[in-house]
């Protein structure tokens, strides 16, 4: 596979998403190839001072989505963030770096991972930055280039993160975007694993095999990839719209009734589960009950992937 050279994107080549987040970039420097189309996106994010069990989470998770259309995103940095590329590339999985920094070869941060990010340039993958090329690493650049990583990607996975960790940004930052955010549990005795805690007790995706990231969200993303490249709003309509069903009724709702909003997400995620147990559409609740559950989802404000893993279970059990 032919690379290309570092060099500024032109607007259409910006990551759609991209263009949901409520700051996005003006410019965008790249090194490499950019990801494929049709290619869905996971963020790995995780803590500089891993222990071995977040390494084996690691390589255990994102090895055994080899052979997907998935690609891995990850900011460059030393920790979770290198193991995720090293892992990619070991599957043979694409990857793209995000770096706090530019993307010159003198200030390419961190050092220690320039060789690493020519790796990952060599196999076919890519760097990305919004900051010009000769721009060194600081404070501030981490927050902005964690904004990208977070808006490009379907999903964001969480391995290890302390309870004050600067990764805590990018998940707050996937939640924020309405990204899925999947987070991967940890001891009750690790400091590591206090900050993965705190979002699970707020209601994220906890992720145990790599099935779990593929049910949650990337590969259901797959067979709705063309409703996932409208706006937010379009993109529910065109998944409800893609079951048979209408908004009608449940457009009614407002957005800001926040009980109904959490009732029927609840509701949702219940249906989830019992399909995840195997059981039939007959053993958890009426047919209308569950078209309900994806249209009020659909007219509240739900997470958009949510709503696909909903349409997505809808097709799997003839609904």
């Amino acid at each position: 596979m032919s690379t290309l050279p570092l060099r500024q994107l032109l607007r259409e080549e910006f990551p759609a998403l991209l263009a949901e987040i409520p700051q996005p970039p003006k410019t965008l420097w790249a090194e490499g190839n950019l990801p494929p189309p049709g290619l869905a996106l996971l963020a790995v994010v995780g803590s500089r001072h891993y222990t071995t069990y977040g390494k084996q989470a690691v390589e255990q998770l994102i090895g055994s989505l080899a052979g997907y259309p998935i690609g891995i995103v990850s900011g460059l940095a030393l920790g979770i963030d290198a193991l995720a590329h090293e892992t990619a590339l070991t599957a043979g999985l694409y990857t793209l770096a995000v770096p706090g920094s530019g993307l010159g070869e003198r200030v390419l941060y961190p050092a220690t991972n320039r060789r690493l990010a020519r790796r990952i340039i060599d196999a076919g993958g890519g760097l990305m930055s919004e900051l010009s090329p000769d721009t060194r690493a600081a404070l501030w650049t981490f927050p902005q280039r964690n904004r990208i990583m977070a808006g490009m990607c379907q999903a964001t996975l969480l391995i290890e993160a302390g309870e004050k960790s600067g990764t805590l940004i990018t998940a707050r930052m996937a939640v924020d975007y309405n990204r899925e955010l999947l987070v991967v549990p940890g001891s009750i005795f690790s400091p590591t694993s206090r900050g993965c805690h705190q979002f699970l007790k707020l209601g994220a995706t906890p992720v145990t095999t790599a099935e779990d990231i593929l049910e949650a969200e990337i590969g259901t993303a797959r067979s709705q990839g063309h409703c996932m490249s409208m706006g937010t709003a379009s993109s529910m309509a065109c998944m409800v719209e893609s079951l048979g069903l209408t908004l009608s009724g449940a457009s009614a709702i407002p957005a800001a009734d926040s009980r109904k909003k959490v009732m029927a997400q609840l509701s949702g995620r219940r249906i989830v589960e019992m399909v995840k147990e195997n059981l039939t559409i007959d053993k958890i609740l009426t047919r209308e009950a569950f078209e309900n559950s994806i249209k009020v989802n659909a007219a509240v404000g739900g997470s958009s992937n949510f709503i696909i893993h909903l349409t997505a279970i809808a097709g799997r059990i003839g609904v």
